[in-house]
């Protein structure tokens, strides 16, 4: 079994707090690339709708022997499907793809604002887990105004808010939320898609004190900050090596070392003016 710890979800339900991701990975490659990540121990799935690969992540989970209640999945609802009646048929598509009878975790991709859905949208989310066919429910992409507006007109508090997060982004506000209201801060791009980041002098530096890949290193500081993280990767060996992260610890200089790193700088768009698909 793997020696990935996990977080316990507001809902008391409990996630792994690394997981394996698929975005931009083309269908037949996802299928492959799922099957190495379970092989090697990942037990948690992110997909989502948009990645049009969640036929071949079905097929990795289908054939991976490992049991349903072992594997922890997580898709998302796209943009064009917002709204109540909408998102639940984005939904049943999504589970007919998946080939599952339910997810472990349901999220609403982005806010869409200019579209003004996302609260009708998360009141069908509130049905499906009603009904568990989603155990979890939760966001993406939710700026604090979202999220507020969406604690204020709906019953079920999020249980995570999937973010850009990495250490050029590190999102103060928002995890400051998140923790007010037991929501888990989960972090997309955690590597900064590679664009950079593992070639910043203070990442390296860090690496090579604890005889890690910056890769590694980044990882460790996610993890050690309490976030829940989804490194991605078709390569067997990237694979392996983003899961073990948990030999060692950076310390107190480290993190500092880290911190220092935030730019506000953002790779992919802004959620408040992220209307894409709508």
């Amino acid at each position: 079994m793997s020696q990935v710890p996990s977080i316990t979800l507001n809902n008391g339900l409990e996630m792994p707090q690394l997981g394996f991701g698929v975005w931009q990975v083309p269908d037949d490659e996802a299928e492959k690339a799922v099957a190495t990540a379970i092989e090697s121990g990942y037990r948690s799935i992110d997909t989502a709708a948009i990645y049009e690969n969640e036929a071949g992540t079905g097929r990795a989970i289908a054939a991976s022997g490992v049991a349903r209640d072992e594997l922890f999945v997580t898709t998302k609802l796209w943009n064009g499907d917002q709204g109540h009646d909408a998102a639940l048929r984005a939904f049943d598509a999504s589970l007919d793809r998946l080939g599952l009878d339910y997810v472990d975790l349901y999220l609403i991709h982005w806010p869409v604002p200019a579209a003004d859905r996302y609260v009708d949208t998360y009141k069908a989310l509130e049905k499906i887990l009603a009904e568990g066919r989603a155990k979890s429910i939760g966001v993406s992409n939710f700026l604090p105004e979202h999220l507020e507006r969406l604690l204020g007109e709906t019953s079920v508090v999020p249980v995570l808010n999937q973010i850009e997060l990495h250490p050029q982004l590190q999102q103060s506000e928002s995890r400051a939320l998140h923790a007010k209201h037991g929501i888990a801060t989960e972090a997309w791009s955690p590597l900064g898609q590679g664009k950079g980041l593992l070639d910043v002098p203070t990442v390296v530096a860090v690496a090579q004190k604890h005889g890690r890949t910056p890769a590694q290193a980044v990882l460790r500081w996610h993890l050690q900050l309490g976030n829940v993280v989804i490194p991605k990767s078709v390569t067997p060996s990237r694979i392996a090596e983003n899961l073990d992260v948990f030999g060692f610890e950076l310390d107190a200089d480290d993190l500092a070392a880290f911190a220092a790193l935030d730019e506000g700088k953002r790779l992919g768009p802004n959620p408040a003016e992220f209307n894409v698909g709508a």
